[in-house]
């Protein structure tokens, strides 16, 4: 029985999402209990050149829905990167979630030759479906969760590996 590109696109990625509004929920009552504002929360970095937390969590849901969107042939769900608060950034986790539930299996299928060009700064990026969701986007949205993990336990909070993976 082989996999399919929906089966390793849209329920593992709302998995990774859902994981990381989790740990975001419990960084959030940590930095509460110790007195640390969301504003500050939300900029802590791990180092100087790296995101901050906000961002981190605004890549991957971007990533996210921006890959099954290409991969369905559909634009992307459009999202203004306004958050300041953590109850936004929830919010932000939870429709990107919803957004990629609304696919269905028919849309994704199939699309492993799919033809995608990424326009970035640096230039375009070409992929085939299969490469673009395997070597692209899963790759992107598990380093931004783990970095925000990683953000949150840097600052103490008690997470570990079961809240990552939500098992």
């Amino acid at each position: 029985m082989s996999i399919s590109m929906y089966q390793v696109s849209v329920p593992v990625l709302s998995h990774a999402l859902t994981n990381l509004a989790h740990v975001l929920r419990k960084g959030g009552e940590h930095a509460k209990a110790k007195g640390v504002s969301d504003e500050v929360l939300l900029q802590t970095r791990l180092i100087p050149d790296m995101f901050p937390l906000l961002r981190q969590v605004q890549t991957a849901t971007d990533m996210a829905k921006g890959g099954v969107a290409r991969l369905a042939g559909v634009e992307p769900l459009k999202i203004a990167d306004d958050e300041t608060t953590l109850a936004e950034l929830d919010a932000r986790l939870q429709r990107v979630v919803e957004y990629l539930q609304s696919f269905k299996p028919e849309q994704i299928d199939g699309s492993e030759e799919r033809a995608i060009v990424l326009h970035m700064r640096s230039g375009e990026l070409h992929f085939l479906g299969q490469a673009y969701l395997l070597d692209y986007v899963l790759p992107n949205v598990f380093f931004h969760c783990t970095t925000a993990y990683d953000i949150l336990r840097q600052i103490g909070t008690d997470i570990g590996k079961k809240d990552f993976l939500g098992v």
